[in-house]
C-alpha cells in the first residue's frame, strides 16, 4: 500500500468515527493500549497459523 493509499484509508476510518460519533450522539471512548496489544498480538497468531498452513504445517495446541 502506497503512502497516499494509506493516507485516504486514514482519513475514511476517522471519518467514518466522526460520523458515528455526531449522528448517535455518543461520547468517544478510547480503547487504549492494552486492548492494542492484545488485538496486535491475536493478529499475529492468526498471520503464524496461515503461515504454517501455507507452508504445509499443521500446528496444535498443547
Amino acid at each position: 500500500m502506497d503512502t497516499s493509499c494509506a493516507i485516504k484509508a486514514t482519513a475514511h476510518q476517522l471519518a467514518r468515527l466522526v460520523y458515528n460519533l455526531l449522528t448517535k450522539k455518543q461520547a468517544y471512548v478510547e480503547k487504549g493500549l492494552e486492548e492494542f496489544e492484545t488485538r496486535s498480538q491475536d493478529r499475529q497468531v492468526r498471520a503464524l497459523l496461515r503461515k504454517a498452513r501455507k507452508l504445509g504445517y499443521q500446528l496444535v495446541a498443547a
